[in-house]
Order: structure tokens, then C-alpha cells, then sequence
């Protein structure tokens, strides 16, 4: 029993990580050009201030990465941070644009 629960667990990972593994390179391919107008700039900074202050403790400037890995990036790293929701959604805007 444990090994056929094991193997479909398994299964299940495998078809997720191929399933979000194609998405990411679809999804850059057909992603918009977006105007930056004055209040996604002010976003912008305030999320870099708020990285700096809460993550620059820790780590480096931060890499590029598609948006949908770097959600769960922050958010996981916003229990181990302790960050609030703000800072999060600002902290995630930041990180993907």
C-alpha cells in the first residue's frame, strides 16, 4: 500500500512540475509590453525600500525570475521574515517588473 502511494504521489509531482515547467516558457512568450506610468514607478521604489530593509539583511540583490516562482518565493519566505501582507505584495511587484 505505501508503495503505490509513493508512486502515485510521485506521479502526481511529475506531471505538476512538466505542467508548470511548460506554462513558464508560454507564458514569457505571450507576456504584454507594459507602460510604466508614475504610480507603478512609486510601487516600484517603495518595494525596493521594502526589500532592502527586509530581505537586504540577508540576500543580495535579487535575480530575475519568472513572476509565478518568485510569488512562491516570497511568500515563503514571508513566514520565515515575518513580513506583512503589504510588504509582500509590494516586495513581489518589486521583484517582478
Amino acid at each position: 500500500m505505501k508503495i503505490k502511494l509513493i508512486v502515485l504521489l510521485g506521479l502526481v509531482l511529475a506531471f505538476t512540475l512538466y505542467g508548470s515547467a511548460g506554462s513558464i516558457n508560454r507564458d514569457s512568450a505571450n507576456t504584454p509590453v507594459i507602460q510604466s506610468n508614475s504610480s507603478d514607478d512609486n510601487r516600484r521604489a517603495e518595494g525596493e525600500q521594502r526589500f532592502r530593509a527586509n530581505c537586504g539583511r540577508c540576500h543580495a540583490a535579487p535575480h530575475k525570475f519568472p513572476p509565478r516562482m518568485m510569488a512562491t518565493i516570497v511568500r515563503h519566505m514571508r513566514v520565515r521574515a515575518t513580513i506583512t501582507d503589504d510588504d509582500m505584495k509590494l516586495i513581489l511587484f518589486y521583484m517582478t517588473q
